[in-house]
């Protein structure tokens, strides 16, 4: 994807993140648990090619993307918004599709890195088997958001700093469950609750393709993180535990953070201070 169209240069928001993670061979060839055993199966029978099964020729309103009522603007009803105009509505509503999707780009990027992560470092080798076509999934994944941004939206936005300091945890730790933790439980389970969402609520047909085909995968991935960490967690000590659920609800407030959408109202121009506010006491995010 061209870096033309991020709202801030590559340059400042470039990301090198080391890990220290150590890789484990597995010699049992002919066991496996039969849960993980089939969802392997599934992943292998459901592939499908993002430049074929999604139908790239329909050209969305640039004005309203993911043609969805105004009601849904996380802003709408403030004084800002009722002072906009059809048109700075439209623009508003160009960023925040832009905004959404390109935080589902870098999560999905950030899944790919993941599920490549736990073939490496996973002991048994039935879960390397499914991770290793999640890593096929994923890859799909950024193929597509990538597509939809800059071909159709010719804007992006660069990582949400919450999202940002999540990845950073579950990558940079050494510990194989967390990866699982962290992003198979955590992030791509609420990654599926935001794809459908927009599914069910958007009106034009190739953002509810492109999230209603991603959420097939995820369905899967989320299944799997919670059918892999079940047995392992049963054998860890109270502290390691509670450890484990601090990390939760730290990983909640980065989530709920991120949707605020600080970075979409500083590049329109509008009072930040005054349209999170606005956000954080609205409806919708409550």
């Amino acid at each position: 994807m061209s870096t033309r169209i991020y709202v801030l240069p590559v340059q400042e928001t470039g990301w090198h993140l080391p890990s220290g993670s150590t890789t484990a061979f597995s010699w049992e060839y002919d066991e496996g648990r039969d849960r993980l055993l089939s969802l392997y199966d599934k992943g292998k029978q459901r592939q499908w090619n993002a430049a074929e099964r999604i139908d790239w020729s329909h050209e969305i309103d640039l004005d309203n993307p993911l043609a969805v009522p105004e009601e849904t603007v996380p802003i709408y009803g403030s004084r800002i918004w009722s002072a906009l105009g059809e048109r700075d509505r439209g623009l508003v509503r160009r960023h925040l599709s832009a905004w959404q999707f390109s935080q589902f780009l870098h999560g999905e990027q950030g899944a790919l890195i993941c599920a490549s992560k736990i073939v490496q470092t996973v002991p048994d080798l039935d879960a390397k088997f499914y991770a290793a076509t999640q890593v096929m999934d994923e890859a799909r994944h950024v193929e597509a958001y990538s597509r939809y941004l800059r071909e159709k939206l010719d804007l992006a936005y660069p990582i949400n700093e919450h999202l940002k300091a999540l990845l950073n945890d579950v990558i940079a730790d050494s510990r194989w469950d967390m990866t699982y933790l962290g992003m198979q439980v955590l992030i791509e389970g609420l990654a599926l609750a935001a794809f459908g969402l927009i599914r069910d609520l958007t009106g034009d047909p190739l953002a509810e393709a492109i999230n209603a085909y991603v959420m097939q995968d995820e369905a899967r991935h989320v299944a799997f993180g919670r059918l892999a960490l079940r047995d392992y967690y049963r054998e860890l000590t109270d502290r390691e535990l509670q450890e484990r659920e601090e990390f939760c609800i730290e990983a909640c407030y980065l989530m709920r953070d991120r949707f605020v959408g600080e970075e979409v109202w500083r590049a329109l121009d509008f009072d930040p201070e005054e349209c999170i506010g606005f956000v954080r006491s609205s409806e919708t995010f409550l």
